[in-house]
């Protein structure tokens, strides 16, 4: 039987003892520090960590463990998050007509390079869509949305999200703006994946514009969702460059490159409990 090992995530105002805190307290505890990172924002004073332990002896159960690391977040004000790393997150994928980064996803998950358990698929498109994709018995939902369909759908999507206890909802190119009713719902646990272009470009067709343009770089950004459009805390980001030879089409290729591995990075940092809000910002503990 393999020991169980947890990882813990904490935030709270900065002052001196916080990390002899801890550790003593999961020494008293009978548990064996296997990785810890810390960090310290000098801007916003507050103090940002994770620490991966596994539990020496028996008596070392998790109600234990939880029980003593709550007294020590009563002293010094921390918000903190407590898991065992086996247990599995439920994820939900939402998809539009483009799907390379669902088929990355799924491929990740099938050859089990991202744990997680998939919760549902959706999309605004019929399953036919999708043809072409291994689904292995997935449950798929398809909810069309028009805007005066808008309220209803999101309704149903949030019903899908609550009745399969979903912990982690990714926006894998799904095409829709969710409302700000909806987003604060899922505020922390919703992954959004787009492109990032210096400079930017907004509206249809975006590789065609920065082709026009000539840009010399292009990206991706996966962040978390809120109801401010695409400008929510960023989880992970990555560029490559273009040169004169490129056509739009070269950009959409490598557009899609880029942001298929941009988002399975920022859903492994999260599946991982490596990523922590600081306000309108993260901090990520990358291995």
């Amino acid at each position: 039987m393999i020991d169980p090992t947890y990882v813990l995530t904490l935030s709270c105002p900065n002052r001196p003892g916080i990390v002899a805190a801890v550790s003593t307290c999961l020494f008293e505890a009978d548990c064996n520090i296997l990785d810890a990172q810390q960090f310290d924002d000098t801007e916003t004073g507050l103090f940002f960590m994770r620490v991966v332990f596994n539990p020496l002896a028996e008596a070392s159960d998790p109600e234990t463990i939880r029980a003593r690391l709550a007294a020590v977040a009563d002293r010094f004000g921390i918000t903190w998050a407590l898991r065992n790393r086996a247990q599995r997150r439920r994820v939900m994928l939402l998809a539009s007509k483009f799907d390379h980064c669902l088929a990355d996803l799924l491929y990740r998950w099938r050859t089990s390079e991202l744990a997680f358990d998939v919760s549902g698929i959706v999309s605004n498109h019929p399953r036919e869509t999708y043809a072409h994709l291994l689904f292995d018995g997935l449950p798929f939902h398809h909810l069309p949305v028009t805007k005066a369909t808008k309220l209803e759908q999101e309704t149903k999507l949030w019903e899908l999200v609550r009745d399969t206890s979903t912990e982690l909802v990714v926006l894998a190119r799904y095409m829709q703006v969710l409302s700000d009713g909806l987003a604060a719902k899922m505020n922390g646990w919703c992954i959004n994946i787009h492109h990032s272009f210096l400079p930017g470009f907004k509206g249809a067709k975006p590789y065609h514009q920065a082709h026009e343009r000539g840009v010399k770089l292009i990206g991706a950004t996966a962040h978390y969702v809120t109801s401010d459009l695409d400008e929510g805390p960023i989880i992970e980001q990555d560029v490559e460059r273009i040169s004169h030879r490129d056509t739009p089409e070269d950009l959409v290729r490598k557009g899609r490159d880029i942001e298929r591995r941009v988002l399975a990075r920022a859903v492994r940092h999260h599946l991982e409990d490596r990523v922590i809000l600081n306000g309108r910002k993260t901090v990520v503990f990358t291995d």
